[in-house]
């Protein structure tokens, strides 16, 4: 035996892992996309137990999902449910919490399965000719709603299989179309269309599935984002109310997302939200039937628009919004045991926080507003929910209706996590645009040291409606800048998300105003306040609208980075909106289409200052990417070779939007920072 080997076995017979003992390393993109990631997470009724998936991702990179089985009520450790070879996802409790539910392709279709949790395998309780992409219980558990893809004109299942099988054997290649949308985010339309199915659930198994959607031509949940967050059973069971928009031809120019009940016999949908021309979402029951909540947008063809929480008394028909003064956005709502308090999680100063309202009254009580939290569920007095910051990548906590008795629940990477040194990271502010107060975050280098000045990675985010907050990526992490070395910063600008609607809305109209001045500001007083920052020496880089403000930056703020990063970036604004699919964006924030308001598309064209152009700059775009297409990325990058400055390309051929294949995000991140390194001279 030799040395190193001695060792370890003396670890390990004192019970201690080598791991342990090794010194903790700045965070590197190898490390992200082998941490274990949550899903699936469900509470039952009596909130005495949590089911969830979690997928584990070895020393190779290979990774495997299981659903585990959390007692609430005891200090045991999880217990592992399953074992089967594939990703058990969409779990839910059957409502007398003896068995679990949920959706697995054991024989290469995504199937309903149920899991007896008195002992027994999991049984496939359907098998039907198509995939089951999500589902739903009724509240006594003898119905279930399921969304599935399937062609409108067909009345059966086995006849939507039969046309998919036969576009798969089909040799010829064109697509035919006669209206809007032709494809969206990263998929050409088929044809086919996501509708929902009510079936009977018993012992036996599954009933005859019903279409509750038969010949609608619309999306039901709505593609690519939307689940089924977006259907329930009513209380009673008797119908199923849902969000999908009107079948219409302005698909492609329309937000207005309507909330539709429907027999769960099938039968006409009656329009519920049809007074409201935006966007409706999410309807949500009272366990005792009187309300019907929801959140619902008023500005029409606007994403970005605040929700307003709205409640309708089903008994008496009368409907009002919910703590209307409130000036925050929820992103999910769920009724408490008195089911007359809404406990909500909404973006906040940077996080996204949870809160509780009393929707008699409209009072806005914070409950945690530490870091980026989804709700899981109401558990008795408790609360259980996913928490997320710039430093966890994520767990279950528990919480206590009165935000006292804060409780960890899983430790899903916690040897990983182990051997992983984050940077210090801080909130701070600053007067932007019109002397406003403007908030952001800095990080320190993993291996600070005191003393030193650091070169800077600017981070600008999407959206623009969005953040660059409290939470952790699997993406964007800026966590990986500071374990590279850099000083982090981030800016969330006149636009962003989770500071009153009036600062989102005021990015509309003015893409390259408000926000370049909050940039400019931003660094320069970030600079004053954290000395170790060489905010003379940076490098900018952003993606989507981040990506477009990089190239806005080398026409409109040219001295100021070494080098810029533009992931799938607008350059052309005149070309982008007549190949971009949601039309409704770029009309909403321009003030109509191309030809209705041209003057302000030129005015905030970053190909219009191209003379300007001298910062050299990496360009990278995914062939996929159908909401900015990559010819975008090109233009920019084309005009650069041929003028002398200093650019290269990354495209992927299989990406869209976004970069998800692990690989692909490794050669992302080596890119990216060997560019940065290269120009901010960084050893």
């Amino acid at each position: 035996m030799n040395k190193h080997n001695a060792i370890a076995l003396g670890l390990a017979l004192a019970g201690i892992s080598a791991t342990a003992l090794a010194a903790p390393q700045p965070f590197n993109v190898q490390q992200l996309v082998k941490l274990n990631k949550l899903h699936s997470a469900a509470l039952s009724n009596d909130g005495t137990k949590l089911v969830y998936g979690l997928k584990t991702i070895d020393d190779a990179g290979k990774g495997e999902s299981d659903l585990y089985l959390l007692d609430l009520t005891s200090d045991k450790a999880a217990l592992k449910l399953t074992s089967a070879k594939g990703t058990e996802h969409d779990a839910a409790f059957s409502p007398d919490g003896k068995s679990v539910y949920f959706i697995a392709a054991r024989d290469g279709s995504s199937q309903l399965f149920r899991l007896p949790l008195d002992g027994g395998e999991a049984q496939q309780i359907s098998n039907l000719p198509l995939d089951i992409d999500g589902f739903k219980l009724s509240a006594d558990g003898k119905q279930v709603v399921m969304s599935m893809r399937v062609f409108p004109e067909c009345e059966t299942l086995e006849c939507s299989k039969d046309k998919f099988d036969a576009e798969a054997k089909r040799k010829s290649t064109g697509r035919e179309y006669s209206q809007l949308m032709v494809r969206h985010w990263d998929t050409w339309f088929d044809h086919a269309r996501n509708h929902l199915f009510v079936a009977s659930l018993d012992e036996t198994g599954l009933g005859t599935p019903v279409d509750i959607t038969a010949g609608q031509d619309t999306e039901t949940p709505p593609k690519p984002f939307s689940g089924m967050e977006e259907v329930t059973f009513s209380p009673d069971g008797k119908t199923v109310v849902y969000s999908a928009k009107a079948p219409s031809k302005d698909q492609a120019w329309t937000t207005n997302y309507d909330l539709w009940q429907v027999p769960v016999t099938g039968g006409k949908a009656v329009n519920l939200t049809e007074k409201n021309i935006a966007w409706d979402a999410q309807p949500t029951f009272s366990a005792d039937g009187r309300y019907l909540a929801y959140l619902a947008m008023k500005k029409p063809a606007f994403e970005a628009d605040r929700y307003a929480i709205m409640m309708r008394d089903l008994v008496t028909g009368q409907e009002k919004e919910v703590a209307p003064l409130w000036d925050r956005s929820p992103s999910s709502i769920q009724f408490g045991a008195d089911q007359r308090t809404l406990y909500v999680t909404a973006q906040d100063l940077g996080q996204v926080s949870i809160f509780e309202i009393n929707t008699q009254f409209g009072d806005v009580r914070p409950i945690y507003n530490d870091g980026s939290n989804s709700l899981v569920g109401l558990a008795g007095d408790k609360l259980v929910f996913n928490h997320k910051s710039l430093s966890e990548p994520g767990d279950f906590y528990s919480i206590g209706l009165d935000g006292d008795r804060l409780t960890r629940l899983t430790e899903s990477n916690k040897d990983k996590l182990a051997e992983i040194q984050f940077g210090e990271y801080q909130q701070f502010s600053f007067k932007g645009w019109n002397n406003e107060e403007v908030y952001g975050y800095w990080i320190k280098p993993a291996n600070f040291e005191e003393g030193k000045k650091y070169p800077v990675a600017y981070l600008v985010h999407g959206g623009p409606q969005g953040s660059f907050g409290n939470s952790f990526s699997g993406r964007w992490n800026a966590q990986l800048w500071a374990g590279a070395g850099y000083g982090v910063v981030m800016v969330d600008f006149h636009g962003s998300t989770g500071y009153g609607q009036a600062f989102t809305d005021s990015i509309s109209l003015d893409w390259g105003g408000k926000p370049l001045e909050d940039l400019q500001k931003g660094l320069a007083a970030v600079g004053k306040q954290q000395k170790w920052l060489d905010v003379d020496n940076a490098c900018a880089l952003g993606g989507s609208y981040g990506g477009y403000m990089m190239n806005w930056i080398q026409g409109n703020w040219n001295t100021g980075f070494k080098c810029l990063v533009n992931h799938a970036g607008l350059f052309d604004m005149r070309s982008m909106y007549h190949v971009t699919e949601e039309l409704w964006f770029p009309e909403h924030e321009f003030g109509g289409s191309y030809e209705e308001a041209k003057s302000l598309y030129e005015k905030f064209n970053p190909a219009n200052y191209v003379e300007n152009w001298k910062t050299p700059m990496l360009v990278i775009h995914g062939e996929k990417d159908f909401r900015v297409p990559y010819d975008q990325g090109l233009a920019a990058f084309s005009y650069m070779q041929r003028n002398n400055i200093p650019s290269e390309l990354l495209i992927f051929p299989d990406e869209n939007h976004w970069i998800l294949n692990p690989d692909n995000l490794q050669q992302w991140y080596a890119k990216v920072l060997g560019w940065m390194d290269r120009w901010t001279g960084k050893q």
